[in-house]
């Protein structure tokens, strides 16, 4: 009797676990697998750099743009740059310095840079500093937004504009000018040299390592996630 009740229960049968049946790779198969990713990570390290630190210039731009955060030396790649082209103009760039403001009397890197080139010999008519608004991130949008509102309310006309960025934050930086400026204005790009690490070898450098792979990620955020950066 209690057999028969316990058969019409019909308690429904749990299982944990199924045979199934996959496809997976050879022998063969998984080395042809390994050859490949070892090829493509070798592409990506030794052309990541040139990526990023990407030099794209027009060659009859009206003005070099730099952004004004950038080392002293590459002041003066901008200089020689600007002296050997045919710019009318350096316009710099730059947001509000977080330390030493009040020592060197300037609050933003647009006026310092635009001193410095003033130190350097550059005619103060020929460089105007565009300082970029304070924010906490989306500093290059802002810059590349600031100096499009300074444009539009000057009387300098500009058709074409060299920008002169860090290393590799060029191409995150042309990026955001393009955007912002193109197909009003063209935009080409200017990557300074950056001495503190050996770029054909950057993977043996702590500094070069942290460079490549913070900038490698904000690129990807500014291209395909949010173009503000």
């Amino acid at each position: 009797m209690q057999k028969r009740y316990r058969q019409s229960l019909k308690l429904p049968k749990f299982h944990l676990l199924k045979r199934q049946q996959i496809w997976t790779l050879t022998a063969q198969g998984w080395l042809i697998f390994l050859v490949i990713t070892a090829y493509l990570t070798f592409l990506t390290i030794t052309h990541i750099h040139p990526f990023l630190a990407v030099n794209s210039p027009i060659k009859t731009a009206d003005a070099l743009v730099v952004e004004g955060w950038v080392p002293d030396y590459g002041i003066q790649q901008a200089l020689t740059e600007f002296n050997n082209g045919s710019y009318h103009l350096i316009i710099t760039t730059g947001s509000s310095i977080e330390r030493g403001s009040y020592l060197i009397g300037y609050k933003n890197f647009a006026e310092v840079s635009a001193a410095t080139f003033k130190k350097l010999g550059l005619a103060s008519e020929k460089v105007i500093a565009v300082p970029t608004p304070s924010v906490i991130k989306d500093r290059s949008y802002a810059s590349a937004a600031e100096f499009r509102r300074w444009l539009s309310n000057s009387d300098v006309k500009i058709e074409s504009i060299n920008l002169l960025s860090w290393d590799v934050h060029s191409r995150r930086s042309w990026l955001l000018f393009k955007q912002i400026l193109a197909p009003k204005i063209q935009v080409g790009v200017i990557a300074a040299k950056n001495n503190n690490y050996d770029p054909s070898k950057w993977w043996v450098s702590s500094e070069g390592v942290r460079t490549i792979m913070s900038e490698t990620i904000a690129y990807i955020y500014a291209r395909f996630l949010n173009w503000k950066a």
